[in-house]
């Protein structure tokens, strides 16, 4: 049994490293022995699992079906250990985080490095996409997500309060008006983002309920970076996280519009699989943000 989980984790970590010598130099093991390894699992399962050339390694069909077991079967094993073993151990290992793209550079780095600082034995892949990403088909041990826990197959946990902001560049406001009510946004140019939540049917709330108001605009685009630099020139009314909203704001290059009608209740969240057995390294990160955005409040 230990031999063919030697197999299985070789084939495992030969993909995550994207090659024989990377994952050999990752994990102190011959190349040779990598290459055995995977070669005699490929031989007691009569497939191939792998494509390799000199320039590059990819999976079979084949091979990514039994990656997305093996990996997933080999991280409850791991985590397992970790929960038996030692429950006091220091976190180690690989962590595989997914966080949205401009969250990530702006505001989430500065928290993720400190963790690492704090626990040098752990190897973060940071995966920075604004892109909704199947955490168990990508093998993604935690998901920091700006919204409110729709999956319920995900088990998710609050780390800090989060807000948007409506708004606009002061020379379109002077050209089309100051909208009262976000119904006025109907006949009004917006940008879309097309990750934000709802795409454009944006969300308001009013007197305690939901109010959904369908815009439309000159622009549609799967970046709000993108989406505010637009703002910013005057093409339309933009929504916006606050982290990146907050900036244009101070300097004047947007105006926040129908504050009083801003839903609450959004919040970033550390978003992880359904186990049984939640891994240290995993908890420690959460743990960690936690008490990080605690103090360095998310403007």
């Amino acid at each position: 049994m230990s031999q063919d989980l030697s197999r299985i984790r070789a084939f495992v970590q030969v993909f995550d490293a994207g090659g024989f010598s990377a994952a050999a130099r990752q994990h102190g093991r011959s190349k040779a022995l990598l290459s055995k390894y995977v070669t005699d699992l490929e031989d007691y399962l009569g497939v191939r699992l792998m494509n390799r050339t000199t320039r590059k390694l990819s999976l079979t069909e084949a091979g990514e079906a039994y990656y997305r077991e093996a990996s997933g079967l080999l991280q409850q094993l791991d985590d397992l250990d970790a929960n038996i073993t030692d429950q006091t151990a220091e976190p180690r290992g690989l962590l595989r985080v997914s966080a949205p793209r401009n969250f990530g550079e702006s505001t989430l780095a500065p928290a993720i490095f400190a963790y690492l600082t704090k626990f040098p034995k752990v190897t973060l892949d940071l995966r920075l996409e604004d892109r909704y990403v199947d955490l168990v088909d990508e093998g993604i041990d935690v998901a920091l997500r700006i919204s409110t826990l729709a999956d319920s197959s995900l088990i998710a946990r609050k780390i800090a309060d989060m807000h948007v902001v409506v708004g606009a560049a002061p020379e379109l406001i002077a050209r089309v008006g100051h909208p009262q009510h976000p119904e006025d946004l109907r006949h009004l140019p917006c940008i879309i983002d097309v990750n934000l939540q709802g795409q454009s049917n944006w969300r308001f709330s009013e007197e305690g309920k939901t109010l959904s108001v369908p815009v439309n605009g000159p622009l549609r685009v799967n970046s709000p970076l993108a989406a505010r630099t637009a703002a910013v020139l005057g093409l339309g009314f933009v929504v916006l996280p606050s982290y990146l909203a907050e900036p244009s704001v101070q300097k004047g290059d947007l105006v926040p519009v129908l504050d009083a009608f801003l839903p609450t209740g959004q919040t970033l969240q550390a978003v992880y699989p359904h186990r049984r057995h939640l891994a240290g390294k995993v908890r420690a990160l959460i743990d960690h943000l936690v008490e990080w955005f605690a103090t360095h409040p998310i403007h």
